[in-house]
């Protein structure tokens, strides 16, 4: 975590805004905010799991500060807000089995929860505030999104049950695309590599709120039971805990995404997953992030879009490509020259990192099975 909290990028001069909508890597501060609903006559017992929380975060690496507020309205609702020197620290703690394990005691006290994260762009203070964030980075421009939030989750299945698996995960009916007034699916990309299933979900409106809407539908839950049997984590359905646990050990964050601004009816979604090295999964992610970003400006490139995802050192690389990934296999895997590629193969497993060169090796040890890509209808 220390390396990773360490090695950030230059935030990028000239960044066009318009193309790179999402990114973890600008070295920027990182405001966290989460709002909890407690329920009633368990205040006390939540302030203690939270005072004994904080005596363990104020130690993890990147980490600045913490804050408790309880609302003057409603002793039910409470904030915690955090400062980190930047977004990778954050989210390999918060992706870490260590979070898990230290935040399980608040749960028992929790009603809902949600969850937001904001680069400072701008603050305002005294001279020392102003002195102060001299010292700190802020985000150099804003960026311009799509609408579209991007996330993924990702488990594994026991070995020999892959083709049962995505044979049930290819088969079931999708569900209401429209959530709410405000909400909607958009897109939904199943993907396999090995015993590794990566589904990435594109929601425009509120994130959580599509996800509950998901999980609520019956065609989903049917889904989710068959396969219930043949996943390497258990899970129990009819335990609340049990269900939250696994979800939040599937969740596959979005750290980079980058479009061209483009559409082409014939391009095709493709997947690609990395086997990082223990604890090279956060310096991976950046290095195709910063490839991706580089040549979105490039007319020649057949990327068109792509999005960086990375847990855990499980990364990745979803992109939306025309004429195939073995046009160019450099570009596909998010590569420009020999140095790059000497780069990446010291940020992979041994079983991948054969300093051979081999690039058509490697775009096929990284390609992952489509198992189902399904569009919702536009609106009228």
């Amino acid at each position: 975590m220390t390396a990773i909290s360490e090695r950030v990028s230059e935030p990028t001069e000239q960044q066009d805004s318009k193309r790179v909508s999402q990114s973890v890597f600008d070295g920027s501060r990182l405001r966290v905010v989460l709002l909890v609903d407690v329920y009633d006559g368990a205040q006390q017992q939540f302030l203690e799991a939270y005072e004994e929380m904080g005596k363990q975060v104020s130690s993890v690496p990147g980490h600045v500060s913490d804050q408790l507020c309880q609302s003057i309205e409603n002793p039910s609702q409470w904030l915690i807000t955090s400062e980190w020197e930047s977004a990778p620290p954050f989210l390999a703690w918060v992706n870490s089995e260590e979070h898990v394990r230290m935040v399980q005691p608040m749960h028992s006290c929790i009603r809902d929860t949600r969850s937001l994260r904001f680069h400072i762009v701008r603050e305002t203070g005294g001279e020392a505030g102003r002195a102060a964030a001299g010292e700190r980075r802020l985000q150099t421009s804003p960026r311009i999104g799509d609408g579209v939030i991007r996330h993924a989750l990702t488990f594994t299945v026991k070995p020999g049950s892959e083709k049962k698996v995505a044979e049930l995960l290819a088969n079931y009916e999708s569900p209401t695309a429209r959530v709410d007034d405000t909400t909607k699916l958009c897109r939904t990309s199943l993907f396999m590599h090995g015993n590794r299933v990566v589904r990435a979900i594109e929601v425009r409106g509120d994130l959580l709120a599509a996800l509950r809407h998901v999980a609520r539908q019956p065609e989903i839950r049917a889904v989710e039971e068959a396969i219930n049997p043949y996943l390497e984590q258990e899970r129990d359905f009819a335990d609340q805990e049990s269900v939250r646990v696994f979800f939040t050990r599937a969740a596959l964050p979005a750290v980079h995404h980058v479009t061209r601004g483009q559409d082409d009816e014939g391009a095709q979604r493709q997947a690609l997953s990395y086997p990082a090295r223990p604890g090279m999964g956060m310096r991976l992610a950046e290095l195709l992030a910063q490839h991706d970003e580089r040549v979105a400006g490039d007319p020649a490139s057949p990327i068109l879009r792509s999005t960086v995802f990375e847990r855990d050192d499980v990364v990745v690389r979803l992109i939306d490509v025309r004429a195939g990934l073995d046009v160019d296999p450099a570009a596909a895997l998010g590569l420009a020259d020999a140095a790059q590629v000497s780069e990446l193969t010291t940020l992979l497993d041994e079983g991948a990192a054969k300093k051979d060169g081999d690039l058509a090796r490697l775009l096929a040890l990284a390609r992952m099975d489509l198992v189902t890509d399904r569009r919702s209808a536009p609106d009228a």
